[in-house]
Order: structure tokens, then sequence, then C-alpha cells
């Protein structure tokens, strides 16, 4: 039963996502003002280049913030249990925390912390 469930979920996936792209291609987007397609920046004319490159850098420094934010959210509930699970949660958390630390330490080496 399970097996069938999961073929069942992953056919009815495959056929919401494909006449999803289906129905984008064939309805268009329709508008007599052009300006529409325009990029909004506060009522502001854009100068040049609309399409800007970023470095790199924002976006590794965007992602160390949510890993250590979802650290975070991870560390509550077990603040909440340590007493009741002694030193196997303790240790859990040793190792997660030992986890994270490699990884800001090879951020940190590789100067995604600075901001430039």
């Amino acid at each position: 039963m399970a097996s069938e469930s999961l073929i069942l979920f992953f056919i009815t996936a495959v056929v919401l996502v494909g006449s999803a792209l289906i129905f984008s291609s064939i309805v268009p987007p329709r508008s007599n003002n052009p300006a529409k397609f325009e990029p909004y920046e506060c009522g502001i004319e854009t100068y040049g280049e609309t399409w800007l490159q970023y470095t790199v850098g924002y976006y590794i420094f965007a992602i160390l913030f949510l890993i250590f934010d979802v650290e975070a959210v991870f560390l509550f509930p077990w603040a909440t249990i340590i007493r009741e699970a002694g030193m196997t949660a303790f240790i859990e958390i040793l190792i997660f925390f030992t986890i994270l630390g490699l990884g800001l330490f090879y951020a940190w080496k590789k100067h995604a912390l600075k901001w430039e």
C-alpha cells in the first residue's frame, strides 16, 4: 500500500507541475501598457543597464545567516528537554555545534564573512 501511495503522489506531482508549465506557456500576460514590463524602482526611471550582477559574497553571507538562524530554531526545543534527555542529548548537541563550528571556520578561512 505504501508504494502505491508514493507512486500516486509522484504521478500527481508530475501532472500538476506539467500542467502549470503548459498553462503558463499558453496564457502569456497581456498588457497594452509597456510601462508594466519596466522594472519598478520607486518611480524613478533607470539609467543604463537594469540587470546588475552582485558578488557571490552577499549570497554566501545570506546563506550563513539562514544556517545560524535555523540553528537557533533547533536549539530551543533541545534546551527545553535537556534534563529529561540526559547525556545523550548533550553529546548530540555537541556534535551539532561542532559541525556548525566547522562550517563557520571554513567560511571565516574563505573570507566569506568580510563585508566589502
